[in-house]
C-alpha cells in the first residue's frame, strides 16, 4: 500500500494474564511478555523510545529502562506517565505525532499490575522480592498530575472514584425519570451485555456471562459497594495483567519487515478534561469534554460514529459508559455494536491506569481480521475528568494522522458556581452512600444545590439521613449545610 513514509502505524500488541499464585514475575516483567506477544524480537531491538503507563503494584525509579533491557532493545529513550485512565490513548496519540515528525521510529507502549499479588502478600504482612533500582538509575521522565480532590472533596473525604461515580449514577436515574430498581435493572442489562462480550474475548480476566439480575441485585458474593452500585458494577483491580503495543513509522514497519496486512492505522486522536473540581461540574449527566474531544476526533478522522463498526467506551462505572455514549450519539443497546470491544473494566479487567493499552490492543485485533473496518476508543482519568479520544482504521487514512488539544473550546463551556464552605437550607441534587462490609450504610455525600443555584459538596451521618439516602428517593429534599460541611435531611 502506497503511504508516506513517516505515516504511524501500529503493528503489534499482545496481552497477558497472570493467574498463578507464584509472586514471580513483577510487574516489568510481565511488561515484557505481553511486548514479545506484541512484536518480534527484531522488532522490539529497534524500539527506540518505550513509555511506559503508570502502575501501582511497584515502586521503580525507570521501569522503561528495566523493560528495554528485558526485551533486548539497544538504544532507546525511555518516559513515565502521569495518573489516569486516559494515559494510554494519550501516549498513542504523542507517539504517532513523534513518529510523524521524525522525533522517533518504533515507540513501544506498555503497563503492567500485579495488583492481586501485592495485595495478597500485603494481607499477609510480605513484601514481594521483585527489583529494585538505586538510586545510580536515573528517575524517568515523568509527566506532571494535577490533584483531583480539592479542598471541597477532601474535608469531606469524598476522594474515591467508586464513590465518585454513584452520584452521576443518581443524577443520570434523575433526569431519566426511572425508579431506583427500574434504573438498576437497566443498568444491570448494560453491564451483563459487557460481561457477554467478555465471555467472547480470550484476555478477560473474568470469562463468565453475568446476568442483569445477578449483577444488579446486592448478593452475599455481590455486596453493596456505594449506592446504587454492587461490586459488579465496580472496576475490577484485583488483577495481574500487562498490555503492549508497538507503534511505528511505515518505513520502519516494511524495513522491519511487518506484513501491511498487520498494520492498524491510528487516523485522529484528541485530548481534554472536565473541571477538574467537581462542584464546578455544569450538570453530573453530561461530560462537555467527551463530547467536543469525540466530535472533533470523528471530524479529523474524516468519519462519523456511523462509520464505527468497532467501540470501546472506558467503562470503569456503569455511569461513565452512559455520559459517554450519550455525548457520543451511541445507543446503550445495539446488539450490532456492544460498546465494548473487551468486556469492560469489571469483567475483562481493570488494571488501574492500564486498562486501556488493553482495549486498544484488542480493537487492532478486530480491525485487522475485519479489512476495511474502523474503531473508536475513549480513554477517562479520573473522576470522568481527563479524557483521550482515538480513531482507527485498518486501511491507511485520507490525510496524515491529526491530533488536538480541544481545551479552550472546553473551557467555554458553561460550569456551576462551586462554594468549599456555605451553611444554609439547600436541595439534594444527587446523592450516594458508601457501604461497610457487613452490607451496611456508612454516611451519604450529598451534592447540594443553594438558593443561589451554586453547588456544594457535604456528607450526612445521621444514621436515620443515611437510612432514607437508600430506601427513598431523596432527590430534591431539603437539606441543612453546615459550615463544617455536614448535613441532615429536613
Amino acid at each position: 500500500m502506497a503511504v508516506d513514509p513517516r505515516t504511524p502505524v501500529l503493528i503489534g500488541s499482545g496481552q497477558v494474564n497472570e493467574r498463578g499464585d507464584d509472586e514471580s514475575p513483577d510487574p516489568v516483567e510481565l511488561m515484557a511478555t505481553a511486548a514479545r506477544e506484541a512484536a518480534t524480537a527484531r522488532v522490539l531491538e529497534a524500539v527506540d523510545s518505550i513509555r511506559v503507563v503508570n502502575l501501582l503494584s511497584w515502586r521503580y525509579r525507570d521501569p522503561g529502562l528495566l523493560l528495554g533491557q528485558q526485551i533486548g532493545a539497544t538504544d532507546f529513550t525511555t518516559r513515565y506517565s502521569g495518573v489516569g485512565g486516559n494515559v494510554p490513548q494519550s501516549l498513542v496519540n504523542q507517539a504517532c505525532l513523534d513518529i510523524q515528525r521524525g522525533r522517533a521510529d518504533v515507540v513501544l507502549i506498555a503497563g503492567g499490575e500485579r495488583w492481586r499479588t501485592r495485595t495478597r502478600l500485603r494481607a499477609n504482612g510480605a513484601k514481594p522480592d521483585w527489583p529494585q533500582q538505586d538510586e545510580t538509575v536515573p528517575m524517568a521522565d515523568t509527566d506532571e498530575d494535577v490533584p483531583l480532590a480539592g479542598a471541597a472533596e477532601l474535608r469531606i473525604e469524598l476522594v474515591r472514584p467508586a464513590h465518585v461515580y454513584p452520584l452521576f449514577e443518581q443524577a443520570l436515574r434523575i433526569v431519566a425519570g426511572e425508579s431506583s430498581d427500574e434504573h438498576r435493572r437497566r443498568v444491570g442489562e448494560l453491564w451483563s451485555q459487557f460481561s457477554a462480550v467478555a465471555e467472547q474475548n480470550p484476555y478477560a480476566w473474568s470469562r463468565n456471562r453475568v446476568s442483569a439480575e445477578e449483577i444488579w441485585q446486592p448478593r452475599p458474593n455481590n455486596r453493596m459497594i456505594c449506592w446504587p452500585y454492587t461490586k459488579l458494577m465496580n472496576s475490577n483491580n484485583m488483577v495481574d495483567q500487562a498490555a503492549a503495543i508497538v507503534l511505528a513509522s511505515a518505513e520502519a514497519a516494511t524495513r522491519l519487515e511487518v506484513a501491511s496486512g498487520k498494520w492498524v492505522f491510528p487516523y485522529a486522536g484528541t485530548d481534554s478534561h472536565d473541571t477538574y473540581a467537581l462542584g464546578e461540574r455544569a450538570d453530573y449527566h453530561r461530560s462537555p469534554a467527551i463530547r467536543i474531544a469525540g466530535r472533533r476526533a470523528l471530524e479529523l478522522s474524516g468519519c462519523g460514529i456511523g462509520d464505527m463498526e468497532f467501540v470501546d467506551v472506558y467503562s470503569c462505572f456503569p455511569s461513565a459508559v452512559q455520559v459517554a455514549a450519550t455525548e457520543l450519539g451511541l445507543p446503550l443497546a445495539d446488539p450490532q455494536r456492544p460498546l465494548t470491544v473487551t468486556g469492560g473494566l469489571t469483567f475483562a479487567g481493570g488494571p488501574w491506569n492500564n486498562y486501556v493499552t488493553h482495549s486498544i490492543g484488542t480493537i487492532a485485533q478486530h480491525l485487522v481480521e475485519n479489512p476495511g473496518s474502523r474503531g473508536l476508543i475513549t480513554a477517562n482519568g479520573g473522576y470522568l475528568t481527563k479524557h483521550s479520544i482515538g480513531v482507527y482504521g485498518s486501511q491507511p487514512p485520507a490525510t496524515e494522522f491529526r491530533w488536538e488539544d480541544v481545551q479552550s473550546e472546553v473551557d467555554r463551556e458553561p460550569t456551576r458556581h462551586a462554594l468549599e464552605e456555605w451553611e444554609g437550607i439547600g436541595t439534594v441534587e444527587a446523592w450516594t452512600a458508601p457501604y461497610d462490609r457487613d452490607g451496611n450504610p456508612e454516611k451519604a455525600y450529598v451534592a447540594v444545590c443553594t438558593p443561589g443555584d451554586a453547588r456544594t459538596l457535604a456528607v450526612m451521618t445521621v444514621p436515620s439521613d443515611v437510612h432514607a439516602s437508600v430506601t427513598e428517593d431523596i432527590a430534591g429534599a431539603k437539606v441543612q449545610v453546615r459550615s463544617d460541611g455536614t448535613a441532615t435531611l429536613g
